[in-house]
């Protein structure tokens, strides 16, 4: 379904978070990630914000392929309330980060 793992979104709600103290951290892990995991990471926080519906995803990728004029980074820590909009468009699409935000608190 997702290109990019729970995990992976799970470690960018974290740090955008906390964008004050750790936006180096996220841009340098946004930066590492495939050009398809920035897209389904954009289409999650689409789907979160209200922008698309969870059945609409493969229309939310096309329209971030298409629509992209900014670096992925760049345009996703300029988004307020990024933690929150990946939060509900994973819950949306039936899926959750708890469990890895957890483990990755718990490993930090």
């Amino acid at each position: 379904m997702l290109e990019i793992t729970i995990t992976k979104v799970a470690n960018v709600i974290l740090m955008s978070r906390e964008l004050d103290r750790a936006e180096a951290e996220l841009r340098g892990f946004l930066e590492r990630l495939s050009e398809e995991e920035l897209v389904d990471l954009t289409a999650i926080m689409w789907i979160g914000r209200g922008s698309f519906e969870p059945e609409e995803l493969a229309e939310a990728r096309a329209t971030v392929i298409g629509e992209a004029t900014v670096p992925a980074a760049d345009y996703l820590i300029g988004t307020p309330h990024l933690s929150d909009h990946l939060e509900n468009g994973l819950e949306a699409l039936g899926l959750s980060a708890s469990d890895e935000e957890d483990d990755l608190m718990r490993k930090g």
